[in-house]
């Protein structure tokens, strides 16, 4: 599985932006998916992860409320709507995908098999 993130960008506090993750290879529809993100300095933290075996969608606390992730299977392709931006989402976010992890390694970076390349979000206060 291929990754390719994008919908990055700089977007005033309050704004919203809506990233993208296109996936190459066949079942993507069974595949976990999730977002994390890093900002400068600072290590790769959880965003949020949607698996659909166990029908789990899970965010971190510091976004609940302020960002949905969600799928297109047909277009093999997971969003991540982000509103309500503040200065502290700064970051590059990073979609992953893995057929095997498990519900409670989904906040885990390291059992996530799949990357894509990361997508800067800037957020001005």
């Amino acid at each position: 599985v291929q990754l390719q993130a994008s919908g990055g960008g700089l977007v005033q506090a309050g704004g919203s932006l809506r990233l993208s993750c296109v996936a190459s290879g066949r079942a993507f529809s069974r595949y976990a998916v999730g977002w994390f993100r890093q900002a400068p300095g600072k290590e790769r933290h959880f965003v949020a992860a949607n698996k659909p075996s166990s029908g789990r969608t899970t965010y971190a606390d510091a976004v609940k409320g302020r960002f949905t992730i969600f799928r297109d299977n047909a277009k093999n392709t997971v969003y991540l709507q982000m509103n309500s931006l503040e200065p502290e989402d700064t970051a590059v976010y990073s979609c992953a995908a893995s057929s095997t992890i498990i519900d409670s390694s989904l906040y885990n970076a390291d059992y996530w098999n799949y990357w894509g390349q990361g997508t800067q979000v800037t957020v001005s206060s």
